[in-house]
């Protein structure tokens, strides 16, 4: 009994400190590591180097896999952008296995103390991640030991031994592999448990080659899961994840059945350790590498077929998403930590476009006084108010979650670009219903009057366009340009206020027509107000509170 609790509790160790360190890498350096993501993978080769290093430092192939497919639902990557960096990430995950062959065990407790006095000590959040990290790190190691240790005492049962040097067949060491993986989502952990058994004689080497064959297809279910409700893109990225590893496990099995002996006296060539034990660890390390380069080596000449191969697995296109619905985020979204502030940056950025058009259709009714086409400014209103709830709802609950240091310092200025939006969308609420007071009460205005609004108008909308273009791409390229538009619109304001008082004192206009036209003024200006707020957005304070 005693045995069994000391694998669980070693077991337990060792998949907390692995998720802390993976998710405290996440945090530290998943968002640089996105926008490499985002900027580097036009070409297939790039974008597997790039898959390689964001899965190498965050050791976690799930967790690329899962943001890839968060990526390609967004727009931001196309399949066969994805397959790139889903064929880097089988390579990059294989690193966890690499270091988990250095025998620091000793060493744990100092990183596991360390890591604590820079989590519980320490006010910067960025030096509080890189504790998460060294101290799951540490713990990941003092797991190891204490599994280790637990299975040296099993190894001592011959019932025990004999159960598991009985395993043979490698159709079943697969299909455990597939299922460790599938349940604990980790194949680095899979692997890692595998090479502490192998490293203490209770598993054959042959056995071991292919349970790890297994958790290359126990690995894409995460991916497969987190694309359920997603759109049909997505689906199709999760499925080239699971068809390049299916590829890969039936023609290494197929190999590995013919020529064993050959391939496991080459994999002891290449793991000469310090003893016996290091030499085990090494060979289940580097057969889990060589594996890994094989698949890849022979599904990157395949990627367009494998592309089309998903595409007919997932046939057809995706229903037009309704304004009054989320696109990126929610129900059709597929959600990862590194993931979420991008898309919710999308759907932000898809509100703010349908306000824009909603205030440019107002503009256009109450210049040609049609009140037909008013139901449609109310109805997209409407529609801008539910996007405002439900992204502003889903604001709060990433708040909650352990996004990446910069991230987090994004969401407040989303709350704020959200608002504006909403704000802008109630301007043109305005607009409409001035069009409809002029209706009722026959109202009408002089030629001078409409010509201001329409100057006015359509230096206001242009403002919009580049602030939504800087918040979306983060570029300051229109910068100067919004800033010399706010001024000239707050000095049209005033001079067409001085016009308007003119024209009353001529009797040109009515009162009633004046108070209307100095209303839409002003509501126009406030439109501007709130494009440069979204413009300004963008300039992201680092954590010593400097604009970047």
């Amino acid at each position: 009994m005693g045995t069994v609790l000391a694998l669980v509790a070693g077991l337990g160790l060792f998949l907390y400190g692995m998720k802390l360190m993976s998710e405290g890498l996440e945090k530290v350096a998943g968002a640089r590591l996105r926008t490499i993501l985002e900027m580097c993978t036009r070409n297939r080769f790039v974008g597997m180097l790039v898959g390689i290093l964001f899965t190498a430092v965050v050791q976690s192939s799930s967790a690329t896999t899962v943001l890839v497919v968060s990526f390609v639902n967004a727009g931001l990557l196309n399949l066969m952008q994805a397959a790139g960096v889903i064929l880097g990430a089988n390579i990059g995950t294989t690193v966890t296995a690499q270091l988990m062959t250095i025998n620091l065990s000793a060493a744990a407790p100092v990183f596991i103390l360390v890591g604590v006095i820079m989590v519980m000590f320490f006010k910067k959040p960025l030096i509080k991640r890189i504790g998460e990290v060294i101290l799951g790190f540490g713990i990941l190691f003092f797991g190891m030991s204490y599994m280790s240790d637990g299975m040296a005492t099993l190894k001592e049962s011959p019932k025990v031994v004999e159960q598991l040097s009985s395993l043979s067949n490698p159709f079943f060491a697969v299909l455990m592999g597939f299922l460790i993986t599938a349940i604990i989502q980790s194949s680095s952990a899979t692997v890692g448990i595998v090479l502490v058994m192998a490293s203490q004689g209770l598993i054959a080497l042959e056995m071991c080659f292919y349970i790890i064959l297994g958790c290359n297809m126990g690995s894409c279910v995460s991916a497969l899961l987190a694309s359920i409700g997603s759109k049909k893109t997505a689906k199709r990225a999760a499925w080239v994840h699971f068809i390049v590893n299916i590829i890969g496990t039936v023609v290494i099995f197929v190999f590995l059945w013919f020529f064993m002996d050959g391939t496991r006296n080459f994999v002891e060539k290449i793991s000469v350790g310090s003893n016996e034990t290091e030499t085990i660890k090494r060979c289940v390390a580097n057969a889990h590498l060589l594996f890994k380069l094989v698949q890849v080596a022979v599904c990157f000449p395949l990627t367009k077929w494998i592309v089309k191969l998903a595409e007919l697995i997932v046939p057809g296109k995706d229903k037009k998403t309704a304004s009054i619905e989320l696109e990126y985020i929610g129900e059709h979204s597929v959600f990862s930590t590194t993931g979420a502030v991008p898309n919710a940056i999308n759907e932000i950025v898809r509100m703010g476009e349908m306000a824009f058009r909603n205030l440019h259709h107002a503009l256009q009714c109450f210049e040609k006084q049609n009140t037909d086409e008013l139901e449609k400014v109310y109805e997209t209103e409407r529609a801008i108010n539910h996007l405002n709830k439900a992204i502003t709802r889903y604001l709060v609950q990433a708040n909650q979650l352990s996004l990446p240091v910069s991230d987090r310092m994004l969401l407040g200025s989303l709350f704020h670009v959200v608002n504006d939006i909403e704000r802008i969308g109630d301007h043109a609420e305005n607009v409409a219903d001035f069009t409809r007071q002029c209706k009722d009460d026959g109202l009408s205005f002089s030629q001078t009057a409409l010509a201001e609004i329409q100057e006015m108008g359509t230096t206001v909308e242009k403002l919009l366009n580049y602030s939504i273009e800087m918040f979306e791409k983060k570029t300051k390229e229109h910068l100067d340009e919004i800033l010399t538009m706010e001024d000239r619109i707050d000095e049209m304001e005033r001079k067409f206020q001085h016009n308007h008082v003119l024209r009353l004192t001529e009797n040109i206009c009515d009162p009633e027509t004046g108070m209307i036209f100095s209303d839409l003024l002003s509501n126009l200006e406030r439109v501007a107000d709130h494009g440069t707020n979204i413009a300004f957005a963008i300039l992201e304070k680092n954590p010593e509170g400097k604009e970047e």
